[in-house]
Parts: C-alpha cells; structure tokens; sequence
C-alpha cells in the first residue's frame, strides 16, 4: 500500500513508520522541519517538507495513497496568542478538504480520549471537532478514529515537582483510576488500522495500563529510589497559579484543569467504560518508570 502519514516521525511516527516499512509498504512522512528529512529517509521512508495548516500542501502531499494517517500536531500551550479551538477547527477542515479533494478512501484520525464529548472535556475539545470534520466526508470514506488515553509521558514534567517537593500533584484524587498509554501502543493499533480491510466507521481505544495514582506513584518513586513518593491533590486554583507562573496561557491552564476534572469525576472515561480495548498495550508503568528515572536523574 502507498500510505501518507502526519505527525513527522515523532513518539508516535517513528515506530509507525517502521512497522509499515518492515510489513512492506511505501511510507510518506509528511514534516514540518527540513531537518527531520534525513531521518525519515534513514528508516525508509520518503520525506516530504511543509505545513499541515496549508490545505494546497496537503492535497499535493495526499494524492496518489491509498490510506492516510491525520493528527494534530502538539500545539504550544506556553504561546500566549494561540487560539487552540482555532487550530484544532482549521486543522480538522484541511484534513477533511484534502481527503475529499484527492478521494482518499481509507483514514486513520489519532483523536483522543474525551473526543466524545462537545464540552467538558477541556484542552480536548478540539478533537471532538476534528472528528466532526471528518465524519461529514462521504460515507464511502472508511474512518477510524484512535482514541488513546492519557501519554505516560506527561508525566516527565513532574520530575521538577519531585525534585522541589517530594511529591507528585494534580487536581486529581488520589485513589482515582486512570488509563496511561505508550505511543508504541497507538503506533501498533494505527498500523493495524491503516492496513486493515474493515469498512465504515469505527472509534478504537488504545491503553496500556489502568492503575490508580496512588500505585502510579508507588512504582516511579521507587524507580527513581525515592519510595516516600507520594501524590497529592491539590484545588482549581492552585493548579491554575502554578502553571500559569511558569508561563502557561492562562486559557490553556483552564482547559487543562477542565480536563483533569474531567479524569477526576469520571466524565472522560464515560464512553471508553463502555468501549474498552479488547487487550491492554504491552507497555506498562514499570517500563515507563525507567524513562521517568532518566528524566529524574537529568535535572
């Protein structure tokens, strides 16, 4: 299959666009940076440079695939003139213009979990409108939107909370459940659906692991030797101070807050209770403690 994928070759891309090489297929990474094209032509794959944001890039970049894999980008939540709704909306309309433009038939769309939820859902909301974008495209257009949980990787920015504190916080209790993923996980699951032969239109939640923060906890700090780790909860406001101190928009710490609200009452997991995975990731906490360690150890 020729297959055009977003999202350069990032925590996601990269194992993606390995797997699909090693399983034979030809791989387009479409990349905002010059200097990502060496990379991308190491590991296989043919690189093409410019900006997802500009819908005639992206009918070139798209023509010709038989499948294609749309994501957002990471937007800079430290940049205090971004309008993420805005991005999310032109980033959703450019991806569904393009696919209707070249006829693409086949589409991978990395959401998220909460995508099913108009507000509420805080920074999240965003993906509900990508998905809506995409979904009004022609019913022959098969779709399917991965909804991964929440990245282990953010949690690397509480190692400076660690460092300073002793402790780990979020406006999230501590015996709450969360679901954590590994972006190998979502990268096999995208594999998987971009070759698959399924028709129509499909939502799949990818996960690694379910585990309350309290045991989070327990694993990292004795990952990092430090087995007095501990989680606390913390109000709205503090949240909001603290991130907002080291420069966050103030709009992005809201939406952040909602979000984890959101993790906290239940309202996010709402629609993946009902639609789990058929089987967890194979990453899990304790191999991600080991990264989490190395980010300790750095600072």
């Amino acid at each position: 299959m020729k297959i055009t994928l977003t999202g350069s070759i990032g925590h996601i891309g990269k194992p993606l666009t390995k797997e699909l090489i090693k399983k034979g297929h030809s791989v387009t990474v479409i990349s905002s940076t010059t200097e990502r094209a060496k990379e991308i032509e190491t590991i296989g794959g043919k690189p093409l440079i410019g900006s997802v944001l500009n819908v005639d890039f992206l009918i070139s970049a798209f023509k010709g695939a038989d499948a294609v894999y749309c994501m957002v980008p990471p937007a800079n939540y430290f940049d205090q003139s971004l309008d993420l709704p805005k991005y999310y909306s032109d980033l959703g309309n450019n991806y569904a213009a393009a696919i209707k433009k070249t006829e693409i038939k086949k589409v991978v769309n990395l959401s998220s979990i909460g995508a099913h939820l108009e507000k509420g859902n805080g920074i999240l909301s965003g993906t509900y409108q990508v998905e809506k974008s995409l979904n009004e495209l022609p019913q022959n257009v098969d779709i399917t939107h991965i909804r991964p949980t929440e990245f282990y990787y953010n949690l690397l920015p509480q190692v400076h909370s660690v460092k300073a504190n002793g402790f780990m916080a979020s406006n999230i209790g501590a015996d709450v459940v969360n679901a954590w993923v590994s972006p190998i996980d979502i990268a096999s699951a995208v594999a998987n659906e971009l070759v698959s032969k399924s028709q129509g239109r499909k939502v799949r939640y990818v996960a690694s692991e379910e585990i309350t923060y309290n045991k989070l906890v327990s694993i990292l700090g004795k990952a990092i030797g430090k087995p007095e780790l501990h989680w606390v909860t913390i109000t709205n406001g503090q949240m909001k101070s603290s991130l907002v101190s080291v420069g966050m928009q103030p709009e992005c710490a809201e939406g952040l807050i909602e979000m984890y609200s959101a993790v906290n009452s239940g309202l996010l997991y709402e629609h993946y209770n009902l639609h789990k995975p058929k089987s967890m990731g194979k990453i899990k906490v304790e191999d991600f403690a080991k990264d989490f360690d190395q980010a300790y150890n750095k600072l």
